[in-house]
C-alpha cells in the first residue's frame, strides 16, 4: 500500500511516494504540480484496485480501482464510475460478441431480439434502433433513461444493438471508457512494452421504424473529456474555455507506469438528462477507421454496411485526443 506524505513548499506541492504496488517495489520519487495550472485534479502514479476483475472471462483483466489527487485530495475511481455490475442498468444485446452471441449481419442481430428487448421511454413513442461499437465500453442513456451498457468493459472487441421507444425530440447521452492495466496511468501492455497508452474511439448508428438512418455519429455531436492520462509533464496541458487540451502532450509510452499523472474533472450532475444544457461543452473529433484500428475486427467488419453506409457514413467520435482521454461523455439532441 502507497503511504503519501503532501509537502507545501514555495515552488508548489511535492509528493513522496514509498512502498509497493502489486509487487513492485517502487524507490522514493520527488513529484511536483507546481507546472499545472488547469482546472483540474491531478494524481500521480498506480491507482489501489478495488475491483480485480469486472469481467473474469474477458482477454484482458477489466479492474476498477481509486486514487487521491496530490492537488485537492479528492478520491477519484480509474478508469471510471461504471454501472457495469448495476442490475438496474440492462446490457445492450449483441451484434458480434466472443463471449456471447456472434452474427454475420445486422439483418440477424435484429431478427433475434424480441419485443421485451425494446426499452419503453414513451409509450407512444417511435421504436429507435441503435447500433455501436465501442473502444472500450460504454454506457446508453436516451431522455435520461439507462438504455444499454457494453456487455465487455475492455476486450475482446464487441459491438451491440440497442432498441428503444422514444418521442421525438430525444437526448442521447453515452458515457464513453478507454479502459487501463495500469490503473489511474491510462496504460496498458501493448507493442512491447508494459506502459502503453491506448487509444479508443466510439462510433453508432440510429434508425427509425422505416430503417432511416436518423443520426450518426459525426462532429455535429458534443463531447467532453474527463480523465487524461498518461502525462508524464504536467507544463503540457493547456485549456481553452471548456476545451480541456492535451494535444502537446508525449503519447510514446515506457515501462515504468508509477511515475505517470493523471487529470481527472468532475463528471456533472444530471449529464444524461433530457434538456441538459450542453452548448459550452466541445464538438466531438471525428476519426478515421485507419486510426482507430478497426479492418481486423468482425464486430465492426460485419456491419460496415451499417457503420459504412456510402449514403451517411458514421465516423467513430471521441474528445479531441484519441490516445489520452480515457472517459468522455458525449451527447447529441435528436429532433427529427
Amino acid at each position: 500500500m502507497m503511504k503519501i506524505y503532501l509537502t507545501s513548499t514555495l515552488i508548489g506541492l511535492t509528493l513522496f511516494l514509498q512502498g509497493c504496488y502489486h509487487n513492485q517495489t517502487h524507490t522514493t520519487s520527488t513529484v511536483s504540480a507546481a507546472d499545472y495550472k488547469g482546472s483540474g485534479s491531478v494524481t500521480y502514479g498506480i491507482a489501489e484496485t478495488t475491483t480485480e476483475n469486472l469481467f473474469p472471462q474477458g482477454g484482458r483483466v477489466a479492474e476498477l480501482g481509486t486514487i487521491k489527487s496530490i492537488n485537492d485530495d479528492t478520491t477519484w475511481t480509474v478508469p471510471a464510475e461504471v454501472n457495469f455490475t448495476n442490475d438496474k442498468m440492462p446490457f445492450a444485446a449483441d451484434l458480434y460478441n466472443d463471449y456471447g452471441k456472434r452474427y454475420n449481419d445486422p439483418k440477424s442481430a435484429l431478427t433475434a431480439l424480441t419485443t421485451q428487448d425494446t426499452i419503453e421511454i414513451d409509450a407512444d413513442g417511435e421504436v429507435i434502433t441503435a447500433y455501436l461499437f465501442a473502444d472500450n465500453y460504454f454506457e446508453m442513456y436516451i431522455n435520461g433513461v439507462a438504455v444499454g451498457k457494453d456487455p465487455v468493459p475492455f476486450t475482446q472487441f464487441n459491438s451491440n444493438i440497442i432498441k428503444f421507444k422514444v418521442k421525438k425530440p430525444f437526448d442521447i447521452a453515452i458515457l464513453a471508457v478507454d479502459w487501463e492495466e495500469n490503473l489511474g496511468t491510462g496504460t496498458e501492455a501493448n507493442r512491447g512494452i508494459s506502459a502503453h497508452a491506448g487509444d479508443a474511439g466510439l462510433v453508432a448508428v440510429f434508425k427509425d421504424t422505416n430503417d432511416k438512418t436518423i443520426s450518426i455519429t459525426d462532429n455535429s455531436w458534443k463531447a467532453q473529456n474527463y480523465y487524461t492520462a498518461p502525462i508524464s509533464d504536467l507544463s503540457c496541458l493547456s485549456e481553452s474555455g471548456t476545451t480541456r487540451l492535451s494535444t502537446e502532450c508525449t503519447t510514446e509510452g515506457g515501462n515504468d507506469a508509477s511515475t505517470l499523472y493523471g487529470v481527472h474533472w468532475a463528471i456533472p450532475t444530471g449529464w444524461e438528462k433530457q434538456g441538459y444544457d450542453d452548448s459550452q461543452w466541445p464538438f466531438a473529433t471525428a476519426f478515421s477507421n485507419e486510426t482507430v484500428g478497426v479492418d481486423n475486427k468482425k464486430s465492426y467488419t460485419n456491419f460496415t454496411d451499417i457503420f459504412d453506409n456510402e449514403a451517411q457514413d458514421a465516423q467513430f467520435i471521441w474528445s479531441n485526443n484519441l490516445i489520452l482521454d480515457n472517459q468522455v461523455l458525449l451527447r447529441k439532441t435528436i429532433t427529427n
